[in-house]
This record gives structure tokens, sequence and C-alpha cells, in this order.
């Protein structure tokens, strides 16, 4: 408990230290709020091995795309994957309901960086022109794009289907996807008491090119990720 007590008030304190720091940055180039996600992706690393005794292990990372734009599909089961992944990917674009944009400070970070915001189960303006958002976004870009499949952090153990707008993001934008399996949950659950002395890792699968039909595109997707994540159980 008195673990769970000191990273959480380390890790918090220092992600609002960052952010004050970084305030500035509203009034700069979009680089340096990107250079401040960065340092809170450390931060996390550096917290959880810290305080909880964690080790954080990559695997694969030859398979990271380099010669073409894509989007990554990445498992959700903490928040620790939120910040972590902007230290191994190119500060990646990420895709969050629109309610996060509210959140002081933190959610100006969130539009400065260039997230696109959804409201979900509501038709909006901003949502009919989602693809059209995303599209221009990559164009002007070499950062790839995010995506939580599973739609909401999920428990290590549940396999929940994942959700369509994922293979619509496939069909329409027509880029390889990244899929990415991540174990975090039996560290940082999302809801419940820490875990010490675990090891989380992020293992980056082989890239899913464009040109599949985006039925037969989410079965694959969904089913090596969740191969992957029985194996890192």
């Amino acid at each position: 408990m008195i673990r769970n007590f000191l990273f959480s008030t380390f890790f918090f304190s220092g992600v609002l230290i960052i952010s004050i720091i970084f305030l500035p940055s509203f009034f700069f180039p979009q680089k340096i709020a990107l250079y401040g996600g960065k340092i809170m992706g450390y931060w996390t690393g550096i917290c959880l091995r810290f305080f909880l005794n964690t080790k954080i292990e990559v695997k694969g990372r030859e398979n990271i795309i380099k010669s073409e734009k894509f989007f990554i599909a990445a498992s959700h089961q903490s928040m620790f994957e939120t910040f972590y992944l902007q230290t191994i990917f190119n500060s990646p674009i990420f895709i969050l309901k629109k309610e996060l944009t509210y959140i002081p400070i933190f959610g100006w970070y969130l539009i400065k960086i260039g997230s696109i915001s959804i409201k979900r189960n509501k038709i909006s303006k901003d949502n009919l022109d989602f693809f059209g958002n995303i599209s221009e976004k990559l164009i002007n870009t070499e950062r790839p794009l995010i995506i939580f499949p599973q739609g909401t952090r999920v428990l290590p153990d549940e396999r929940p289907p994942f959700k369509k707008g994922v293979s619509r993001i496939y069909e329409e934008l027509k880029i390889a996807c990244q899929p990415v399996a991540i174990n975090s949950g039996y560290v940082w659950p999302k809801e419940g008491i820490k875990n010490k002395k675990r090891t989380i890792t992020i293992s980056i699968l082989k890239p899913i090119h464009s040109g599949i039909p985006k039925d037969e595109f989410l079965k694959h997707l969904e089913n090596c990720i969740y191969t992957e994540l029985n194996l890192l159980c």
C-alpha cells in the first residue's frame, strides 16, 4: 500500500509539474509540447521502476514501420501505454474521447499536440468530418496515428471484440497498421492496487499492410494481438 501511495503521489505530481513547466509551449511550435509528452513517458517508466520495481521490456523493435505512413493499434489495459508509447514511436497522434480535452491544462495539451477527439455515440459535425480530419493531419506529418481498438481500458484477462472503427480507419486511410500488444494491466490495472516486481512487456508485432478487406483485417488484427497477449500472461 505504501508503494502504491508513493507511486501515485510522485507520478501525478511529476505529470503536473511537467505540465506547468511546458505551459509556455502553447505559444511556441507544436514540437516543444510534443517533447513535453515524451518527458512524461520517460517519467512514467522511472516511477514504475523506482517505486514498483517494474521491468519494462520492448520486443519487436525491428517490426516498426519506417518507410511508409501507418497507424498503431494497441491493446489498452492501463494508463501506462498512453504515456510510454510516446517514447517508442514518433509522438503518436491520439484518437480520444472529446471529454478528455475539457480537463484543465492536460486537456489543453491534448489539443496542442494535435489529438483528434470524437464524441462517442453522438452525431456531430466533428464526427462526420472524422476521416477527413485524420487524412488532413497525416498528409502534413510524419507522426503515426494511434488507436486503442478495445475502446477503453480492460482487465488483463478480458478479450472483448475490437471496435469496428479501427477497420474503418484501415479501409479509409489505406495505410499500414502496426499492431502492439501490452500486458500493462498486470502491474497497473484500471482499478485496484498496483502490483510490484512484475514485467510490463510491449510487443511490437509484424505490420499489416493495406489492401486487405476490412472485415478480414479486423479478425486478423484481433487474433494477432490477443494471441500475443495470451503468451504474455
